[in-house]
């Protein structure tokens, strides 16, 4: 392997790493979607996929589980789900990724690099997979948001939802995803030919010596 598929197989490991930390992040916070009140300023509300938080200003945050899981919205329920197979869809891939890295010393008996390359292609699809899972909840909490915040037939003293700090985060990790599967599959794509260890090739050469060196006895 060349040493900018190599870089570029390193780099998408680090980001996608780093992205699924990310996601891990989205998923606990309770940021998802932030309320203030003008009858209460002193006091805020933020909704997340397992709990809903009231932060005043003074510095204080109290925060409360939902009571049941069947009493929850439909929308958090799929929310929830989809992060947590984005979760485990990462984390799999990651997996899978490791040892086909050209730098981990595995799959030397089973196929050699060809293996390998396999590991880091499935590795990657299974990173955009997690990124496109990790972006659909996301996005759908932040349409929700947008329909209710504008919608005509709600009174403008009643409080509305608004975006989160939550979102934000989901956002970056599931492009971040993406970005990391592509440019597992590119490092792949740019190692077309298979290296050949070094003593290989000094034992095909010295054995061309030897078959050359018996023609010529013959001759």
């Amino acid at each position: 392997m060349d040493t900018c598929a190599c870089a570029l197989e390193l780099l998408g490991m680090l980001v996608y790493v780093g992205a699924w930390l990310c996601a891990l992040a989205t998923t606990i916070l309770p940021q998802w979607l932030t309320m203030s009140t003008a009858l209460l300023p002193v006091e805020s509300y933020e909704l997340g996929l397992w709990e809903t938080c009231v932060v005043q200003d003074v510095g204080g945050m109290e925060c409360r589980a939902y009571d049941s899981l069947l009493g929850l919205s439909s929308d958090l329920k799929l929310a929830r789900i989809l992060m947590c197979t984005a979760l485990a869809v990462g984390m799999l891939g990651i997996l899978v990724a490791i040892p086909g890295l050209y730098l981990i010393n595995s799959c030397k008996d089973h196929g050699g690099y060809r293996t390998k390359r396999t590991f880091t292609i499935i590795g990657g699809v299974l990173g955009m997979v997690s990124g496109v899972l990790c972006l659909i909840p996301v996005s759908y909490m932040a349409h929700l948001a947008v329909i209710h915040f504008f919608d005509d037939k709600v009174p403008d003293v009643v409080p509305r939802w608004e975006f989160g700090d939550a979102l934000f985060c989901g956002w970056a990790a599931g492009f971040f995803l993406i970005v990391a599967g592509l440019l597992m599959v590119t490092s792949c794509m740019c190692s077309q030919v298979e290296p050949q260890p070094v003593l290989q090739r000094r034992y095909q050469v010295m054995g061309a010596n030897i078959n050359q060196r018996k023609r010529s006895e013959y001759v």
